[in-house]
């Protein structure tokens, strides 16, 4: 069942909007505001007027007309407060520090070893990296509004836990209370998918789409959905979870326990099972840790090895047939590929996925369909958990102080299908 959506929600839902278009349109006027936004004069300016007491925005400049009031330019105040994005995955944590403008201060990345998996262990790499990211722009502990953390897997934003990370063999891990007691700040995690869409809603692809699949490839593989504007969730948080779609019936394991997934053949695993089906000696296969295969590939397919230029070839088909369910099934205009294997491999990987698109998606739905690497800076995980975060920090405006107390728990994550207040709108 749908819960009905209270005053409260709205509210919510209205600072979401006017806070995206002042990310969007820049330093704004009241009227560019609602003009933008579609919500009425009279709320824009109590909201607006909300944001000022509590620091959020500021008068970037007053302009005068030849005739009537002068009116005033309104932006976001950077230094009111400071927000740590956290990128957790398998092989790493990548911790940025951000304004509030979501401009980056600092960063701090510490590795993982992929082989241990205990919460512990994440926790302690979580907090080191977070410290030490914190420590890079010497930041005052007052001026930290919260954490946004990224897990692999299944998490429930509402309750805070890690539900199910497939690749950790983690269960029901209260990932969110382990945090707050070591940071002892106010945290927010969600699923790397659902911020690396944010991330392109906000600052990427959604600046000319409102429709989209954000395609991520790395360890796991999984695709973050936006649909007109809004962010999928799916009745449990799970939406998006195509790489555990199946791609080849009774083909390859699958970590997740099944078998012929599409991250069997697309996650860094499976790209090492292609190689060695082509080549079992290859030197690639050698490197004990999942970036070494994968700047061993990219290094070989710069110096022109065959056999690295044929994993690519299949790696392309494989993706293209995946990525030809998804726009087949959802209709979607803008495919855009992000994860640190595209970063590594991109170059070679897409040129070679548009020769092979057409052949997997519907004629209606190819005209002006579009592939490409994410133009996001910077790590978008990170960028997305602290747009998530500074929601977090909106809904509990006029609190006493951005630390006094921790966030109030999200409503309609679990049970709604869809959060509004996380539309990217």
């Amino acid at each position: 069942m749908v819960p009905r959506q209270t005053s409260h929600d709205l509210r919510n839902e209205s600072r979401f909007e006017v806070l995206h278009a002042l990310f969007t349109l820049g330093p704004s006027t009241r009227q560019e505001l609602t003009r933008h936004t579609g919500l009425s004069p009279a709320t824009v300016a109590t909201l607006v007027n909300e944001f000022l007491a509590a620091g959020v925005l500021r008068i970037a400049t007053v302009e005068r007309r030849t005739v009537g009031r002068p009116y005033e330019r309104l932006s976001i105040d950077p230094d009111r407060g400071r927000i740590v994005g956290v990128d957790v995955a398998e092989t790493y944590v990548d911790a940025t520090v951000f304004d509030l403008k979501l401009g980056p201060l600092g960063n701090s990345a510490i590795t993982l070893d992929e082989h241990k998996n205990d919460p512990a262990y994440v926790v302690d790499g979580i907090v080191t990296a977070t410290q030490n990211a914190l420590a890079t722009v010497d930041a005052d502990p007052a001026e930290l509004i919260g954490v946004g953390v990224s897990m692999p897997g299944q998490v429930q934003p509402d309750s805070g836990v890690s539900v199910f990370a497939p690749n950790w063999q983690w269960h029901d891990v209260r990932i969110e209370e382990l945090l707050e007691n070591r940071l002892g700040i106010s945290v927010y995690v969600d699923n790397p998918l659902k911020a690396i869409t944010l991330a392109e809603m906000w600052f990427g692809v959604g600046r000319v789409t409102d429709t989209m699949a954000v395609v991520n490839l790395g360890t796991g593989v999984g695709a973050g959905l936006a649909i007109e504007g809004t962010l999928i969730r799916g009745a449990t948080n799970n939406a998006g979870e195509w790489g555990h779609t199946l791609l080849q019936l009774d083909g390859r394991e699958c970590r997740c326990g099944r078998r012929g997934c599409v991250e069997a053949y697309l996650g860094v695993h499976g790209l090492e099972m292609t190689l060695a089906e082509i080549d079992p000696d290859h030197p690639a296969l050698q490197q004990l840790l999942q970036p070494g295969f994968i700047d061993a590939v990219a290094e070989g397919l710069a110096a022109g090895d065959a056999a690295v230029a044929e994993l690519v070839d299949r790696t392309a088909h494989y993706l293209a047939a995946a990525l030809g369910d998804l726009v087949n099934l959802l209709n979607v205009s803008y495919l855009t590929l992000t994860g640190w294997t595209t970063a590594a491999i991109g170059q070679w990987l897409i040129p070679a996925v548009h020769r092979e698109l057409p052949g997997h998606v519907l004629p209606g739905s190819l005209p002006g369909l579009v592939v490409e690497a994410s133009a996001v800076p910077g790590n978008p995980v990170a960028l997305g958990m602290a747009a998530f975060t500074l929601e977090q920090y909106l809904g509990k405006l006029g609190v006493p102080g951005p630390a006094s107390a921790l966030r109030p728990r999200r409503q309609g994550v679990s049970g709604s299908g869809q959060d509004r207040a996380s539309t990217g709108r």
